[in-house]
């Protein structure tokens, strides 16, 4: 495992939500990050679809974690604020919530994420994010 992967995966690992939703990281490569999510009905809302706060976080999660990738060393990152536009309902046997780094800056890094519903050999964008992450001291 490189050291970024290790970066991230630790850092994934110390995160209670992601394990309490399910969450698996599944990529980790240079300015992009994905994470899987299998549904389950704790985390559906009242018309059976996936919870938006749910793909809403999972989505969160990897666009911070691929903005990590391109931080400097020591440093940490947290969300400074995101846009989340929701384009169907989350029904799918899948969710990959998909991070990428659109610009990197010595403080701020701008990234596009997208949530990609998974139903047998079908494809579809659920979700697509835009999100700005700050870079910070690292944290114990």
């Amino acid at each position: 495992m490189s050291d970024l992967q290790e970066r991230i995966s630790a850092s994934f690992s110390a995160q209670g939500l992601m394990a309490t939703l399910g969450a698996q990281l599944i990529l980790v490569a240079q300015g992009e990050v994905r994470i899987a999510l299998l549904p389950r009905p704790e985390l559906s809302q009242q018309h059976g679809y996936i919870h938006a706060g749910v793909l809403t976080s999972v989505l969160d999660s990897a666009c911070g974690y691929a903005a990590l990738t391109v931080a400097p060393a020591g440093l940490d990152v947290l969300t400074v604020e995101f846009k989340i536009n929701f384009v169907r309902p989350a029904v799918a046997d899948r969710f990959v919530a998909v991070g990428k780094v659109t610009k990197a800056g010595k403080t701020l890094t701008v990234c596009q994420g997208e949530v990609i519903g998974e139903q047998g050999a079908r494809r579809e964008t659920i979700a697509v994010m835009q999100a700005t992450i700050i870079n910070v001291s690292g944290h114990s």
